[in-house]
């Protein structure tokens, strides 16, 4: 890939969900302007070097294990994550652009996924260690639950490490409900939208 087409402006979105209004502005709580932003399949390679920004820590919460960056920025892996139908799935970015050099980068990304049921889905956001605690979880998860209520969603939920109390008091906030499983090191969040 090309290192031009990471600064390229986003290109026509496409698909059943993803249209224009899917792109809002964020300001962060430090003052930075960013965008929110459907992943697009030319993002391979900025998804490759938002996984060079992650703790292992931080993978370990999001994905339940230890995940190698080589395993994360491979390519069939990205070519999956980077192109989402829109229908059955919608991944949003945020994507801050470098004002000294125009260049993008992808600082966390949320997911919205839906399950067989057709009328639940499991959410998942992942921030950079650098962005956490600026307000990109809180805005992504917003962000996804929205869209959800839109697509006539009747639930969303996601698992949680149990020490993952971060993730825990934002999804807390936004009103979703916790259930134990006994002898798991998992939570699962419930949102019920209707």
């Amino acid at each position: 890939m090309e290192e031009n087409s990471n600064d390229a402006k986003p290109a026509t979105l496409e698909g059943p969900y993803l249209t224009d209004s899917f792109v809002s502005q964020f300001t962060m709580k430090d003052g930075t302007e960013v965008t929110l932003r459907p992943i697009r399949p030319d993002d391979e390679g900025l998804m490759a070097k938002f996984h060079e920004t992650l703790s292992d820590r931080t993978v370990y919460m999001r994905y339940f294990c230890s995940l190698s960056l080589r395993s994360r920025v491979a390519h069939d892996r990205l070519v999956r994550i980077c192109h989402v139908d829109g229908d059955r799935e919608v991944a949003l970015v945020v994507d801050r652009t470098d004002q000294a050099t125009g260049r993008h980068h992808i600082l966390a990304v949320g997911r919205l996924i839906r399950l067989e049921t057709g009328d639940e889905a499991e959410v998942a956001i992942l921030v950079s260690d650098r962005y956490q605690k600026h307000g990109l979880g809180t805005a992504l998860l917003r962000r996804v639950v929205q869209i959800a209520r839109d697509q006539k969603l009747r639930r969303v939920s996601g698992e949680l490490l149990r020490d993952n109390l971060a993730m825990q008091t934002i999804v807390k906030k936004h009103g979703f409900r916790f259930s134990l499983q006994h002898d798991s090191p998992s939570i699962t969040a419930v949102l019920e939208l209707r």
